[in-house]
């Protein structure tokens, strides 16, 4: 197993892995229709400073992914600085699955996020999911999250 940042070639993968995290959670409403932009998002991103993207290799083949991208947010008394981190795309193809390829890519974000100088971060998390993280020292919020579609 090789972890490592990923390069623009790797945006394909990177969607793949996106779709079956949707799949995962059942929830892929729309058809493919993001899987262009979502394309384009990482082939952006994958050098940006404010995203690390990493990628877990076995024998060549990338089979899992995670993404950590800082935000700039306002100041608040748990976050002085402002920044935080959303960890997301944590997701390993299925038939990798259970050898902890999603944990070393997850951990890799969250090095790079510490290295960035963030001291917070925020995940959305599976079922699947919860035990890691929690071992990571996540915990749910008071406030959960709250979304709205501005367009259709």
């Amino acid at each position: 197993m090789t972890v490592r940042a990923a390069r623009t070639g790797d945006a394909d993968v990177l969607v793949a892995l996106r779709a079956e995290m949707f799949a995962a959670m059942s929830h892929i409403p729309g058809g493919d229709a993001w899987k262009k932009p979502a394309r384009e998002w990482f082939r952006d991103r994958i050098a940006h400073p404010e995203h690390g993207i990493f990628v877990v290799e076995v024998s060549g083949l990338v089979v899992a992914c995670a993404v950590a991208s800082i935000r700039d947010s306002a100041p608040s008394p748990a976050v002085p600085q402002g920044r935080d981190v959303l960890i997301t795309n944590v997701c390993t193809l299925p038939e990798h699955r259970g050898r902890g390829h999603a944990r070393a890519a997850f951990e890799a974000a969250m090095a790079w996020a510490r290295a960035a100088g963030i001291a917070r971060a925020e995940l959305m998390a599976t079922p699947a999911g919860t035990g890691m993280y929690e071992k990571a020292g996540f915990r749910p919020t008071a406030y959960p999250a709250m979304r709205a579609m501005l367009s259709r």
